[in-house]
């Protein structure tokens, strides 16, 4: 049965849908996770085979997101159920809008925590970072990961800038913020990798990234580079179908999701370059893991000329693409809320915020005071983002590959791609065969534990 059939909110135009699309994309996955996988996966290696994963896993997996939510115009549940009505398939379809939707509330409870690090950070930074050595950076972060208070402080300040922009609507509220947020983003970005050009070793960490060698890319480095095309995406997790329902016809969903692909990705670059120049500038080590921003990069900052300017704004960058991804996580069941129960927006986003904040308290004990409860030898946050990015998303993405390219029609697809037949049935053929084989190696991957 369709669903949502009242008028629904769009965006002002094709760059403002461009813009939230890149927020939701450009998250932590791009500026903390790109750089020390880089600097643990052989550098350029991954670099080259991650601009080729995206082409062809991301980019189409993007463009078949967006479609759904357009032509089913409506939360993520209703699209699918609203697409496969009119394509003749299944309403179980639309359980599939529901792994989104509970996914993405599920990753957002523990997102707005490790967001709360960064908040923490950036207060760190404005006071002048006191790590000389190594051994302080790593005491500066336990010291913080068993502190459940002011964990819970962070993550309460941050929730509350996630539903504050939800709560006003999809034009007064996402799209206004990613109109702001987005720009000073990117000019943050170009200010920090200028930099890391004066301060930095810029040379070093240019080699590091794209002088290329065969003998690098290895099968390990090839299914971290694919995992991470999936994942920097936002693809899987409902918040792409939803905002592509708030897109007109007449918007080429071809050329706004190669300018969302191609954001993303210099987004990573950039701020790789930015913080590899430091990195090797310091002596310090580039594949040093998720430590990387918050152990390692806080040598450097202490030791740098005007470091602690330097890692405010860097911090104020990570914040950023953390709140427009966030914001992205809540909006695909704030919208079931308001479409299916009719809740006032307002309501609908502070109560599911309420909620996600309560599991994300639960996500903040982990750490410390319910430390030694476990699920399957992980800690709850552990297990959450175990359940999200390992299982969820990637059969989400999977289903999402099947339904488009096997069960919505191709004429269907056609009409809303508007593509010409060469491209088009070349796309086609990439989603139908390419793209299930790539995400069902990410899947397997992960549950296997081939890759960290």
């Amino acid at each position: 049965m369709s669903q949502s059939a009242a008028p629904r909110s769009t965006w002002s135009n094709r760059w403002a849908f461009i813009l939230v699309t890149i927020g939701s994309s450009v998250g932590l996955g791009n500026i903390w996770k790109f750089p020390y996988m880089a600097g643990s996966q052989g550098g350029s290696a991954f670099v080259l085979v991650y601009l080729v994963c995206v082409l062809l896993i991301g980019l189409p997996l993007l463009m078949a997101e967006i479609s759904i939510g357009r032509r089913g115009k409506g939360n993520p549940v209703a699209a699918m159920l609203n697409v496969a009505g009119e394509t003749g398939n299944t309403s179980w379809w639309g359980l599939l809008g529901w792994v989104g939707m509970l996914g993405a509330l599920l990753i957002l409870s523990f997102y707005s925590v490790v967001s709360g690090w960064i908040v923490d950070y950036l207060f760190k930074a404005l006071t002048g970072f006191q790590v000389a050595t190594p051994e302080a950076a790593q005491q500066s972060f336990a010291a913080l990961l068993g502190n459940p208070y002011q964990l819970a402080l962070w993550h309460s300040i941050f929730m509350a800038f996630i539903v504050g922009v939800v709560a006003r609507g999809v034009v007064s509220g996402i799209e206004i913020a990613n109109k702001v947020l987005m720009p000073c983003l990117f000019l943050i970005l170009v200010l920090l990798t200028l930099w890391g050009w004066v301060a930095g070793d810029m040379s070093a960490a240019w080699h590091f990234m794209f002088d290329f060698k065969f003998s690098a890319i290895t099968p390990t480095v090839v299914l971290a580079a694919l995992g991470h095309a999936f994942f920097s995406l936002s693809l899987g997790m409902g918040a792409i179908m939803a905002y592509g329902s708030y897109l007109d016809k007449n918007t080429s969903i071809a050329n706004t999701s190669l300018w969302v692909a191609a954001a993303g990705t210099l987004v990573g670059i950039l701020a790789g370059l930015a913080i590899f120049s430091l990195t090797f500038q310091y002596g310090l080590q580039p594949g040093s893991g998720a430590g990387l921003i918050l152990q390692t990069l806080p040598l450097a900052f202490f030791h740098m000329p005007g470091g602690n300017l330097f890692a405010v704004f860097f911090f104020l960058l990570v914040l950023f693409a953390a709140w427009t991804s966030a914001i992205s996580l809540l909006e695909p069941f704030v919208s079931w809320l308001t479409e299916r129960l009719s809740i006032h927006r307002p309501t609908a986003a502070w109560s599911t915020g309420l909620a996600v904040w309560l599991l994300g308290l639960a996500s903040c004990l982990s750490f410390n005071e319910w430390n030694h409860y476990r699920f399957f030898g992980l800690n709850l946050f552990d297990a959450l983002d175990y359940l999200t990015s390992r299982i969820m998303m990637p059969l989400s993405g999977l289903t999402i590959a099947i339904f488009v390219g096997w069960a919505m029609g191709r004429a269907a697809v056609a009409d809303e791609l508007r593509l010409k037949s060469r491209a088009f049935t070349l796309w086609f053929n990439v989603l139908r065969y390419i793209v299930p084989v790539g995400i069902s190696l990410v899947f397997l991957s992960s549950i296997l534990g081939w890759v960290e």
